[in-house]
């Protein structure tokens, strides 16, 4: 059996389905997001995978708060600088 390129980078389906609930929120989208991030293999690249859910459904739901949630998941976070005590 050949996955399409949406079932190798949703297997369960979490993104396709959230973009399909009617009035979603932005917390309920968060909450599929990590469900989706933590079901990936541990071999695939997150980032990639965000920019090809980005690519697969972005266009069709600009507006969409899951369209958002994937753009600032490729957004990199500032790095923590460890601060001696003075």
């Amino acid at each position: 059996m050949t996955l399409t390129p949406d079932q190798s980078i949703d297997p369960k389906g979490l993104i396709r389905e959230a973009y399909r609930i009617e009035g979603i929120s932005d917390a309920e989208c968060r909450s599929i997001l990590i469900d989706w991030a933590l079901s990936l293999p541990t071999e695939a690249s997150t980032p990639d995978a965000l920019a090809a859910l980005i690519a697969l459904h972005a266009a069709n739901a600009p507006d969409h708060p899951m369209t958002a949630l994937l753009h600032e998941g490729l957004t990199p976070t500032p790095s923590r600088r460890n601060r001696k005590p003075r």
